[in-house]
């Protein structure tokens, strides 16, 4: 073998070896408590799902509510905690079915483990894995203020239409950083009168303009998107979407599309929300505030400690930088990290039945 030879062989090695340490591995989590439908008074649950990851579950009309979030390593603990909050406030637990979505690129074992991992912590549970084919829009995305945000898996959520079954008519969607203290199904019956496909909590005092840059709002043509709107900011880590509304608006283009020009004109700065607030803000359903206490991560660049905004709360949420599984174990956690910390499924048991 030549010199050169030789030389290729050692880096392809070496790569391989970054690649496998660079791989975050899927931790073990403890099983959860088992929670069962209510027996009787105004949940009126259907019989409980079978603990199936095929279509079937999915397209039963016993699935009285549907969920979608991601899976990955990285933010695994966070989404086992979340699922962890929606079955135990819910009236109908064995109802809910659950369609995570996961990244395609890697070796299918991933997929498996994570799975896996899912399945080890909720083994009632009704839930489908659909690989996601990050190079679909991998080329589309531009660079944001942080890298987290400019992960292929946070684009999934503009996918659901083309990804879950048919069937499924209704999703709620969820970021891997919340938890519920409130009944999902009370969120999935949102109101969407009219075309509406998306129904989310809208914050109007935010300043929207912030969100583009000032080329964008210097460019008459660029500007007049939002002419005969009343474009309010909103999070679309919690959100309530119609799919076939969707689909017949053909949205998912509509939202491919200003991610394109992004890549030829700068017009944002952050990440996968900008698209959505452009096809979107001042034509979505409002829900009430209560169910996106958003912030709690702090903002992107320090995740400073923040508390929770004035009025009830039915889903907190920990967007920004600041995570509370890392603020825990580095023994520096905000005030309501406590909170999700009862639902950490990599901890001992917090005692949930305390909350």
């Amino acid at each position: 073998m030549s010199r050169a030879s030789l030389l290729l062989v050692s880096l392809t090695l070496l790569l391989c070896a970054a690649a496998g340490a660079a791989t975050t591995a899927v931790p073990r989590f403890r099983e959860a408590p088992h929670f069962t439908n209510s027996a009787g008074g105004a949940a009126r649950c259907p019989p409980p799902l079978p603990p199936t990851s095929g279509a079937d579950a999915a397209c039963s009309p016993n699935a009285a509510v549907h969920v979608a979030m991601t899976l990955d390593a990285s933010y695994l603990r966070g989404t086992m905690a979340a699922v962890l909050s929606v079955l135990h406030h819910a009236s109908c637990p064995e109802s809910v079915h659950f369609h995570f979505l996961a990244a395609a690129g890697g070796p299918p074992s991933r997929t498996a483990e994570l799975a896996g991992a899912v399945r080890g912590s909720f083994p009632s549970l009704a839930f489908r894995v659909y690989p996601f084919d990050e190079s679909r829009v991998e080329g589309l995305i531009s660079a944001s203020i942080r890298g987290a945000l400019d992960r292929p898996l946070n684009y999934a959520r503009s996918y659901l239409a083309s990804t879950l079954p048919a069937c499924v008519r209704r999703v709620v969607y969820l970021d891997s950083d919340v938890v519920l203290t409130d009944d999902v199904a009370a969120l999935a019956a949102t109101p969407l009168p009219g075309d509406a496909a998306v129904a989310a909590p809208e914050y109007c005092g935010a300043n929207f303009t912030a969100y583009f840059t000032p080329g964008f709002w210097a460019s008459p043509a660029l500007s007049s998107t939002f002419r005969g709107r009343r474009a309010c900011y909103f999070n679309t880590g919690v959100m309530v979407l119609d799919l076939p509304r969707w689909r017949r608006a053909g949205y998912t283009a509509q939202i491919e599309g200003w991610m394109q020009l992004q890549k030829r004109v700068r017009i944002y700065e952050l990440g996968s929300l900008p698209p959505f607030l452009l096809v979107f803000a001042g034509r979505i359903a409002a829900v009430d505030h209560r169910w996106n206490q958003h912030g709690l991560g702090g903002d992107n660049y320090r995740g400073l400690c923040r508390g929770l905004h004035a009025g009830p709360v039915s889903l907190l949420h920990w967007s920004g930088k600041g995570k509370p599984w890392d603020r825990l174990d580095a023994g520096r956690p905000c005030p309501l990290d406590a909170v999700w910390a009862k639902y950490d499924l990599l901890r001992p048991d917090a005692g949930i039945d305390s909350l």
